[in-house]
């Protein structure tokens, strides 16, 4: 990357002596002084000061190419909606809409009347704000609203903040009419709270010091929060609680998992101190989401097709002894998930790698949703409404801007009801979009999406940014991004690998990228790329990556694999020092993470697979690419030792003069900053550093 001064001498962070032994094997890792032992407090001198030595430098090499980061984040920036806002969606007697203030970074929440015929459209004139988020992220440098739960009479407001990235949420009330808070601040939460029917409660989930979901609440209003009582409590280590409430509201569902079994129970909420029932007892393997059509259950399930099948049981009687199958598993296509309304059942499926939507209304044939491109990303959107005929949709591809449908039963129409504005405009015609098959070196055929513009040359002089993820059966869908447009406009062929570990090609897509077979996930990302040079969409050294959290795992084991190929490197909150991690139980994520992973600490074979590709236990002497690698000092996902103990062991190691590069939000979780338009300053940061170390003016 090309600098206009001299650099100071990056940070060399000290090495102290350590060492474990499993399985009889000894690891030395002299970099174990960076994980603070009093984390989630992080105070140790030594450990702030090299990640505060590491945000210099980064901010040094950085400063030559500030211009052309201040360029890029005013592209960003002009394509954004200053004064974006939802469409409204009707609950119960009010319509509820998020809006942005002009040019803000946080939404004002209002609501306004259902019985106003215009209330469809926007705000009426009896409009009411009943959340300011820009007064409520006012005296902090990190927010984020976790909860937002209107009680079903619009009574009272329950929702949650953060406000340093820990994910540990404060959840408190606000009267809506007296427009105050009530005395009821409950710490330590996660998720959305449940109502009980008559409004005079809530259930609510809380984490554990290990930031584990652990145990469901129940809190009556105007009660002392000491005294809310357990209503449910998961003892096993390994599984995370969640809840939500039933499509009917007449249930509250709590759901207990990892990432191959799961559990769930009912609560009444017209019982709210009921003792919850089980649906079907945990066994290894099973998997299964419940929800509630009033007078039969609705159930999604893997019993007979790891692609699931989807069954209904009888109002009283939700056991796997009364299902009946609505639509049965099979190799092709895979069902994604499902929304229950009084009526109909609309389902989320995946054939062949591509996205669908099915309704399923009773007395009537199944039948699609036709849309306008044969590939595309569709998800639900916000449906709070039980009784309804209309299903709101979110649909998008990688040409197509971000689009919110309402379709209608009976006339079977889609009406569109938001299009992604994009002030600086955008000519879809200038782009085209492809979906190739690359042949991995096992004979296994990974799709990539491909996006670019017309006047790109395909003769392999243009430059590549290839993503990945590959993890925990999420697929990487193609969607539409204005970000991306600085880069494609500056010649850039974009693609996303769609490799082993994520699900776009159903369950067993998943399974072949973990456990043992976790490398087929950098594999494949490696063969794409080769197979984009191939085909001239691309050149060895002209390549720039990009993945976070797990895809950060990634970004490190293909640098390890074949450093060759690639230009510039960005690693986000990268998962990589896995075998640490895998043998550190006390962390929130290690007992949940082993069927995943693997458990090294009873398996052997799963220490030394781990071992095999951890990126940090696979550094080793030799020439590297330019690398930028991003970390929050909160982040309870990937903690920030990971990033740094990888990024100081690289430095010791690499024998080029390529940019490593590392910088940490010290205010920041997972996602990393949380205003809208500071977000984008960390995109254009990322951006600008590809360009430089690719020499791209």
């Amino acid at each position: 990357m090309a600098t206009h001064a001299p650099l100071p001498e990056p940070p060399k962070a000290k090495t102290e002596p350590h060492s474990f032994t499993h399985h009889g094997i000894t690891v030395e890792d002299p970099w174990h002084w960076l994980r603070d032992d009093s984390y989630p407090t992080v105070d140790d001198e030594d450990i702030l000061g090299y990640l505060e030595a590491e945000n210099r430098y980064f901010e040094a090499a950085m400063a030559p190419q500030e211009p052309l980061v201040e360029t890029i984040f005013g592209e960003l920036r002009a394509r954004q909606q200053e004064d974006e806002a939802s469409v409204p969606s009707k609950d119960g007697d009010w319509f509820y809409q998020w809006r942005y203030p002009e040019g803000g970074q946080y939404r004002l929440w209002s609501r306004w009347p259902a019985g106003d015929p215009n209330g469809r459209e926007g705000p009426t004139p009896a409009a009411q704000v009943v959340l300011d988020e820009p007064a409520l992220s006012a005296d902090v440098e990190y927010f984020r609203l976790g909860a937002f739960a209107p009680d079903n009479r619009g009574r009272h407001l329950a929702y949650s903040t953060d406000t340093n990235g820990s994910e540990r949420y404060r959840l408190v009330v606000r009267d809506l009419d007296a427009g105050a808070l009530l005395p009821d601040a409950i710490e330590n939460t996660i998720g959305a709270p449940v109502w009980a029917a008559d409004d005079s409660a809530f259930f609510y989930t809380v984490v554990d010091e290990n930031w584990r979901p652990w145990q469901v609440r129940l809190h009556r209003l105007g009660e002392p929060v000491a005294d809310d009582a357990v209503v449910y409590e998961e003892s096993d280590p390994g599984f995370f609680v969640g809840i939500g409430a039933s499509a009917s509201r007449r249930y509250l569902v709590i759901d207990t998992s990892d990432h191959v079994t799961s559990e769930t129970w009912l609560v009444p909420t017209g019982e709210p101190e009921a003792t919850p029932r089980v649906v079907v007892p945990r066994r290894q393997g099973h998997e299964y989401l419940v929800d509630h059509q009033g007078d039969r259950f609705v159930i999604r399930t893997n019993d007979e097709h790891p692609n699931t099948r989807l069954v209904a049981a009888p109002g009283d009687n939700p056991g796997e002894q009364a299902w009946e199958s609505l639509l049965d598993g099979n190799d092709d296509l895979y069902i994604l998930g499902f929304a229950v309304f009084e009526d109909f059942v609309a389902v989320r499926e995946r054939l062949a790698g591509l996205d669908q939507l099915r309704v399923l209304e009773r007395g009537s044939e199944a039948r699609h949703i036709e849309f306008p491109e044969a590939a595309y990303s569709v998800y639900f959107d916000d449906n709070p409404e039980f009784d309804t005929r209309t299903l709101r949709l979110a649909y998008t591809s990688m040409v197509t801007p971000n689009t919110v449908f309402d379709f209608h039963l009976g006339d079977d129409i889609l009406e569109e009801r938001k299009v992604q504005k994009i002030p600086s405009g955008y000519d879809k015609s200038q782009y085209v979009t492809e979906r190739l098959f690359a042949p991995a070196r096992d004979g296994a055929s990974v799709p990539v999406s491909l996006v670019r513009r017309r006047d790109t040359p395909v003769d392999g002089s243009a430059p590549l940014y290839l993503y990945g993820y590959g993890a925990y059966g999420s697929a990487m869908s193609p969607s539409f991004s204005t970000a991306r447009l600085s880069l494609l406009d500056r010649g850039f062929v974009f693609a996303i690998a769609h490799i082993r570990g994520g699900d776009e090609l159903g369950y067993h897509w998943y399974e072949a990228g973990k456990l043992e077979r976790r490398t087929n996930t950098f594999n494949d990302f490696v063969d794409v790329a080769r197979d984009l040079v191939q085909r001239k969409l691309a050149t060895p050294g002209n390549i720039a990556i990009a993945g976070g959290s797990a895809g950060g795992e990634l970004m490190g084991a293909v640098v390890n694999q074949a450093p060759e190929l690639w230009g510039a490197v960005a690693a986000h909150v990268p998962f990589v020092d896995v075998l640490n991690t895998m043998l550190d139980d006390s962390l929130p994520l290690t007992p949940i993470e082993w069927p995943e992973w693997g458990n090294p600490i009873e398996d052997p074979a799963a220490f030394e697979t781990i071992r095999s590709y951890s990126p940090y236990d696979q550094l080793k002497q030799g020439d590297y690419p330019p690398i930028l690698v991003t970390a929050g000092l909160s982040d309870p996902r990937v903690t920030y030792w990971e990033p740094a103990k990888y990024v100081a062991k690289l430095r010791t190691l690499k024998t080029d003069d390529n940019l490593l590069l590392m910088k940490t939000n010290m205010g920041a979780g997972h996602g990393g900053k949380s205003g809208r338009y500071d977000s984008l300053r960390e995109v254009a940061e990322e951006y600008a550093f590809i360009l430089a170390a690719l020499g791209i003016d």
